[in-house]
């Protein structure tokens, strides 16, 4: 990600959950019980749906979830952004920290090979 000063120690796993479950593991483990979770209420969708769907969105999801992670600093600018959309009164300022927020998501999702709203995987 550009956003990260130097490459990540850790290689961008392949969009399937033991593959991003193990990134997870080393980037992020306090977000193992989100995931687990996260994974159990999906593939009850899933079933209850009889679609894949869910488990596709979950996947996905995850992977973009692990793309940030693998950059600490990216993650924390991140996390300070999202605190701060939830305080902001200015407008200007609002829409500055949410095209920030689709900036970082969007390239953490280029990585994970995602498609976006807005066009293919890149």
């Amino acid at each position: 990600m550009s956003t990260a000063p130097q490459p990540s120690a850790i290689p961008q796993p392949p969009v399937h959950p033991e593959a991003i479950r193990a990134a997870l593991a080393q980037v992020a483990p306090h977000l193992l019980t989100d995931f687990d979770r996260d994974r159990a209420s999906s593939t009850a969708r899933a079933r209850a749906e009889v679609s894949a769907v869910p488990l596709r969105t979950f996947t996905e999801a995850w992977a973009v979830e692990v793309a940030i992670a693998r950059y600490p600093e990216t993650a924390a600018r991140l996390r300070a952004l999202e605190s701060s959309a939830g305080e902001v009164t200015n407008l200007g300022e609002a829409r500055v920290i949410a095209a920030e927020i689709s900036r970082i998501r969007n390239e953490a999702a280029a990585e994970a090979g995602v498609r976006t709203a807005g066009g293919a995987a890149r």
